[in-house]
């Protein structure tokens, strides 16, 4: 039997990397014990997208010193193959919500500054084209912490220059783009995230993603009228109006800054990490595929890797394990009819959210182990091997 991990982040716990190998350790313990293994850490766009890619792209690991989302330095990095000129920057190594604890978000303080810097780092190496995975931030300030750090000048009421763009996007009043480094003129960027969300209204960056970010219920209005003024003025800068432009809304407006400034283009994170890993070659060969995330609910069905994998697999007719940290009835219900679908919860009635983050990698394992001994005695449905 031929079985393939390629599973997500299970978010603020385990690396894509991590989670594939805590699943891999399960099988080796299980009946199923002598299947041929292989392992593809997977992303889409947010936090693990650099380590998903290196082995794909033949890249190194290079670290950068720079700042967390409300100014703490911190080490960043990025994937480079020399010999194409191609880097793989992923926003949650210097803007994710990752790092910040609970108490420590704030939407008004919190920047893209961060990325900024490692963008400026991978273009001082000479990179030509740039992948840049945009999930998992902690901001929505459109992006204007990030073309700040690369040269563009926001201007108050009152003519003075921002010393540091923030959420607080309602006190830019012009925008100046003279000095924004020229080299980004030449690079080819691509754009991995996991959401279509335009910039405004709701189903935009604020009404959606800005409460896990912080954003209180009823500061909403103000930051979509602050974010619609951002837009307003660049539109006059750029000559275009993107706002409603799909991946727009992403990462708190940083999709609608990339794509309006920077000419970048938008792909599904899910499907540009599978065609550069070569994933559905590898689902063709795979008897077992498996799967997962932190979380599996109705987010996981728009965009999100695990899903995606799921569906290319049951499109095969093969079997798909996804395993989340936890999985939540909406998301049963939504799987029912798929009889090779195959949800596995880490949490359970005696397990508590901060035990399975603390202890997520055993977790996984022995859920691993369990699942793939109960597929062995036929207890769950294998059609084609039971």
């Amino acid at each position: 039997m031929n079985i393939l991990i390629a599973p997500d982040s299970f978010k603020g716990c385990m690396s894509s990397v991590e989670a594939a190998e805590a699943i891999q350790r399960g099988i080796k313990r299980s009946p199923f014990r002598g299947a041929t293994v292989k392992t593809v850490p997977m992303a889409d766009g947010g936090e693990g997208t650099v380590d998903a890619l290196l082995a794909p792209l033949s890249a190194e690991k290079i670290k950068v010193k720079t700042v967390d989302p409300i100014g703490r330095e911190t080490l960043g990095f990025f994937a480079w193959n020399e010999a194409r000129k191609v880097a793989v920057i992923e926003t949650a190594s210097a803007s994710g919500i990752t790092l910040l604890s609970e108490d420590e978000l704030d939407p008004e303080a919190a920047t893209t500054h961060g990325t900024g810097i490692i963008m400026r780092a991978a273009l001082d190496k000479g990179a030509e084209e740039i992948v840049l995975g945009i999930g998992g931030s902690a901001t929505v300030d459109g992006g204007a912490g990030f073309l700040q750090e690369l040269g563009a000048e926001f201007i108050d009421k009152s003519g003075q220059s921002i010393k540091r763009v923030s959420g607080r996007l309602s006190e830019i009043h012009q925008i100046t783009t003279k000095s924004l480094d020229e080299r980004l003129v030449k690079v080819k960027l691509i754009v991995a995230s996991d959401v279509k969300n335009p910039l405004l209204g709701e189903n935009g960056a604020i009404a959606v993603f800005g409460p896990q970010k912080g954003v209180k219920k009823e500061e909403i209005r103000n930051y979509e009228t602050g974010m619609k003024q951002f837009a307003d003025i660049t539109a006059s800068v750029t000559g275009e109006d993107l706002r409603d432009r799909p991946g727009a809304g992403a990462a708190g407006g940083f999709g609608f800054s990339l794509m309006s400034y920077l000419g970048g283009e938008v792909r599904n994170g899910f499907d540009l990490i599978s065609d550069l890993t070569n994933l559905e070659q590898k689902i063709e060969w795979a008897d077992i595929i498996i799967s997962g995330e932190g979380r599996l609910d109705e987010q996981t069905f728009f965009g999100k890797g695990p899903m995606g994998l799921a569906r290319m697999a049951l499109n095969k007719k093969k079997t798909a394990l996804l395993f989340g940290g936890a999985v939540s009835e909406s998301f049963i219900k939504n799987t029912l009819n798929e009889n090779n679908l195959i949800p596995v919860s880490l949490i359970n009635e005696i397990t508590t959210l901060e035990e399975a983050m603390e202890n997520g990698a055993e977790l996984l394992e022995q859920a691993s182990w369990h699942t793939m001994k109960t597929l062995h005695t036929g207890a769950l449905k294998l059609k084609r091997f039971i």
